[in-house]
């Protein structure tokens, strides 16, 4: 093994191991590894951002701006109330509603897919009395598989068609992952409507409604009038005792208390600290004459100088609730329409990693942070300051269009009604044809497919169907900066010998020189990797492996790329691999070890049905 082998060997088992570790964002690792790459010589310092031009990083970006558009204008959401079944009974709504995912996801971004769809599993699962997980997961793992049959389906889809251009025989066309990806994906979308959902661990609150998530962890203040004021903790707890609230902790002059002792007494100003959902914390505000606490916030420098600015932020304390109910008072004359919204934070939301007083939320959106839920496990730290995680639920109380505005600008996701985006047709229609025409260039080979999708983008820009704000905000830009710099770190396990260097070690060691069988452990591996680490770097750090391979063997390239591509969009066995397995977390109240019990038999199924079909439709 010669040293740049050597190198390269180092650089991508440090990556992977990071990768796996997950205490940096998976940019942040892919970004180091190209910079080593680049210190240690292994990647020419000018060509070390060549990846940010890359067509499938174009494409990526492109696609992902026009699902943007397809979700303002409420295109999706008139297309799922046309086709999804209003009365049907299990199997038929939970195949109508992965059909449809499956679909939407082979032509848009698949976590835009998950999250347009999300509330509407969510209410599904309530009128067929199941939990929210079991129609959650079902949908998450179809619109992951959806996402293989296309061309701009899923991101490593673009990667694989990349490394077959620079091979020789030009890119894959946007349907040849049609026939395998599409025969993978209606086997696995009957398998779990069939039985797979069955399998998935029932998480109900101990009321049976809703999520175990909605175990949420609020804050309410103890006012001077309280009808609390004077009970014990205990017996707070009894007079609520069917909503199966509990308290969890008890502040007191600013010093919290955990698991405070039942027979200690509430005192006026105090804050319970409680874990109830939200049924509960209704009750026990209503029966307490409590309230939800707000927390005083100091204004940013950058907040609007404006009164209704200046309402909206007005200090909310233990010793002035008159002046709050004022406020509020206030605040339903500006907009008779205050509303309590259920929010899971997205992958990738600006909010992840920032508190409640880092986001001046009353400032500067004007609304309020009620309560957070967390794998059905309560922050540790004050409501004021707890960090936020991708898939945590918010419980938000504001004016209609206040929370509107913070959903739209935060990339956060609404679990309950669907008022927050009105569809306009005229606008739909547009955004529809667009995506199509697009489609249509790449189809036709009129256009490569980073300049079609890139037209489309201009003409939604002029066409207004993705606001001039968005368009950028659109934009996975962890995903792209991800993509941009493993691009480059690939092609230098090509050019230094070290992916034919590994591919001879799988062929001779695991494989035999079988091609059918080192086809199958491509698979598998890509498989496993895409379970624990991003699904783009695997395929980026698999495809020079998987060209070794066919090179070695003297076969054709094109059935193990193929084999990439499915590999990497097959990860079902943990909440980390793909982000839609991370958005349903909190509101299915999944733990990590809940996602293989229905996720392994699927990936056992993938391999049988794949590795025949590639032979037919890609022989070796």
């Amino acid at each position: 093994m010669t040293t740049p082998q050597l190198l390269i060997f180092c650089i991508l088992a440090a990556t992977m191991g990071l990768f796996l570790w997950g205490r940096f964002r998976h940019d942040v690792v892919a970004l180091a590894a190209l910079m080593a790459s680049v210190v240690a010589g292994l990647v020419p310092a000018e060509e070390a951002f060549a990846g940010f031009g890359h067509p499938a990083v174009i494409t990526v970006a492109c696609v992902l701006v026009l699902s943007q558009g397809l979700k303002n204008t409420g295109g999706v959401d008139w297309l799922a109330r046309s086709i999804l079944p209003r009365n049907a009974g299990r199997l038929t709504s939970m195949i109508a509603l992965m059909g449809l995912g499956a679909a939407l996801s082979g032509f848009m971004n698949n976590v835009g897919a998950m999250a347009l769809l999300m509330p509407i599993a969510v209410q599904l699962s309530g009128r067929l009395d199941l939990a929210p997980g079991q129609m959650l997961m079902p949908l998450a793992f179809g619109t992951i598989l959806g996402g293989m049959t296309t061309l701009i389906g899923t991101p490593p889809n673009l990667i694989v068609s990349g490394f077959r251009a620079e091979v020789g025989p030009g890119h894959f066309a946007i349907f040849d992952f049609a026939p395998v990806g599409l025969a993978v994906a209606v086997a696995g979308v009957i398998f779990v409507a069939f039985v797979g959902w069955r399998l998935v661990p029932v998480r109900k609150s101990a009321a049976g409604q809703g999520f175990e998530t909605g175990a949420y962890f609020t804050e309410l203040h103890v006012p001077e009038n309280s009808k609390a004021v004077g009970l014990t903790l205990r017996g707070f707890e009894r007079k609520i005792e069917d909503s199966d609230a509990q308290i969890i902790g008890l502040v007191r002059n600013e010093v919290r208390l955990t698991a405070p002792h039942g027979g200690r007494y509430i005192r006026a100003n105090d804050i319970l600290v409680l874990e109830a959902d939200v049924d509960a914390l209704a009750e026990a505000v209503s029966v307490f004459d409590m309230k939800l606490d707000r927390e005083t916030e100091e204004a940013p420098d950058d907040a609007p100088d404006t009164e209704e600015a200046t309402e909206s932020s007005t200090a909310v304390t233990a010793k002035d609730d008159k002046a709050a109910d004022e406020e509020e008072d206030r605040d339903r004359d500006r907009n008779d329409e205050i509303v309590l919204r259920e929010l899971a934070v997205l992958p990738g939301s600006t909010i992840v990693g920032q508190s409640a007083r880092d986001l001046y939320l009353r400032t500067r959106y004007g609304i309020n942070l009620l309560a957070v839920s967390r794998e059905g496990h309560p922050p540790r730290a004050r409501l004021r300051t707890v960090k936020l995680q991708s898939g945590d639920l918010l419980l938000v109380q504001g004016a209609a269009d206040a929370v509107t505005g913070f959903v739209n600008e935060t990339g956060c996701v609404p679990l309950g009604a669907r008022e927050l985006r009105i569809p306009d047709k005229r606008q739909a229609i547009i955004a529809g044809a667009i995506m199509v025409g697009a489609i249509g260039m790449v189809t036709l080979g009129v256009l490569p497919a980073a300049v079609a999708f890139a037209l489309g983008v201009l003409a939604s820009m002029v066409l207004r169907t993705v606001p001039l704000h968005q368009v950028y905000t659109a934009i996975d830009w962890p995903v792209i900066v991800l993509l941009a710099a493993l691009l480059p770190v690939a092609g230098a396990m090509q050019d230094t010998g070290a992916a034919d260097s590994l591919a001879r070690f799988l062929v001779d060691t695991i494989a035999q020189g079988n091609p059918v069988a080192a086809l199958t452990v491509v698979l598998i591996t890509t498989m496993f990797l895409s379970d624990v680490m991003n699904n783009a770097a695997t395929a980026a750090v698999l495809c020079p492996i998987a060209l070794g391979i066919a090179a070695t063997l003297g076969v054709s390239p094109d059935s193990f790329l193929m084999a990439v591509a499915i590999g990497a969009s097959c990860a079902f066995l943990t909440p980390i691999g793909h982000q839609n397995n991370t958005l349903i977390l909190g509101p299915g109240g999944f733990r990590f070890g809940d996602y293989w019990k229905m996720g392994l038999p699927l990936e056992a199924l993938v391999v049988v049905v794949s590795v025949p079909l590639l032979l037919v439709f890609w022989p070796l």
